[in-house]
């Protein structure tokens, strides 16, 4: 999706971490994938291997992105993108949620990361993916998972697709704070299971915020985004696609197996982000269907 130019992002919630200039030792394309298969785009951060990696330091103190201030920045910027995303999520939830029957409570912070950095969830690194710390309310992100998520996943790319990985994990939140994410963390797996629900809804929730974004206005009532194109939905499906258990269990073994799925299926995240995307929030309920209905 593209800004208006003159739309006011400066209210996003986001910092970036500075990072020492240690140099990184260990991880590599395995750990990438097998950070990939458990933890893409998700929430439980209980399996997470290791720690920052020998010779590797990252400072904990966040700047502000003082310099992301309009909607020119965001369409030239994949950080000041990140800054005017979170600005147009937080004003579409703020009035969304209670026509859901909740009280909205802001992410504390959204924080870009590089190379690695410790979160309240545990020591994580550019090869864990993006995710959503239940704890601290925060959303971690590194953005060279762009790239990966392109020349490795096959993604197609472009901004609504990097915007849509974002809305995900702030649809994590919003599930966080209305408790399905405590109710829903009973450690099975299999498609039909209560992760791949929560996976989905937060699907759903990036397309019902695609499907309002250029009806959200900044405080001046300047939109954030221009209408959607058929073409940027198409970017948001193929990242939707790429980052499908099926598909990276393919890529990685040769083979699928359902009944490991934590995330759903290609498919799967393709059709929940478009049930969002044409009906809205409110039809976001993954928990309230049949496994054949998933």
């Amino acid at each position: 999706m593209t800004f208006n130019d003159n739309a006011d992002i400066s209210r996003g919630k986001v910092s970036k971490r500075g990072r020492n200039t240690g140099i990184a030792v260990g991880g590599g394309v395995g750990v990438i994938v097998l950070f990939v298969l458990s933890q893409l785009l998700g929430v439980d951060l209980t399996g997470l291997a290791g720690g920052e990696q020998a010779g590797q330091s990252q400072s904990e103190e966040g700047e502000s992105l003082e310099a992301c201030l309009t909607g020119a920045d965001a369409n030239t910027d994949v950080e000041c993108r990140m800054k005017g995303a979170a600005a147009s999520l937080e004003a579409y939830w703020s009035e969304e949620y209670p026509l859901l029957g909740g009280t909205y409570v802001s992410p504390n912070d959204m924080q870009l990361f590089t190379a690695s950095t410790q979160t309240g969830c545990g020591a994580a690194s550019s090869a864990t993916g993006p995710f959503y710390c239940p704890p601290e309310q925060t959303i971690y992100l590194d953005t060279s998972f762009y790239d990966e998520l392109r020349g490795r996943f096959g993604s197609s790319g472009g901004p609504l697709a990097e915007m849509y990985v974002v809305a995900h994990e702030w649809g994590h939140h919003i599930q966080n704070i209305a408790g399905i994410l405590e109710q829903a963390q009973d450690g099975q797996t299999g498609p039909a299971s209560n992760g791949v629900r929560v996976e989905l809804q937060a699907d759903c929730f990036a397309g019902a915020w695609t499907a309002a974004a250029s009806d959200v206005e900044d405080s001046a009532g300047v939109a954030f985004l221009k209408p959607v194109t058929r073409a940027q939905i198409t970017d948001a499906l193929s990242a939707a696609a790429a980052v499908g258990d099926d598909r990276i269990q393919q890529a990685v073994s040769g083979q699928v197996n359902p009944e490991g799925w934590t995330h759903g299926s290609s498919e799967q995240r393709q059709r929940w982000f478009l049930v969002g995307y044409e009906n809205g929030a409110e039809y976001c309920n993954t928990f309230d269907v049949s496994g054949s209905e998933l």
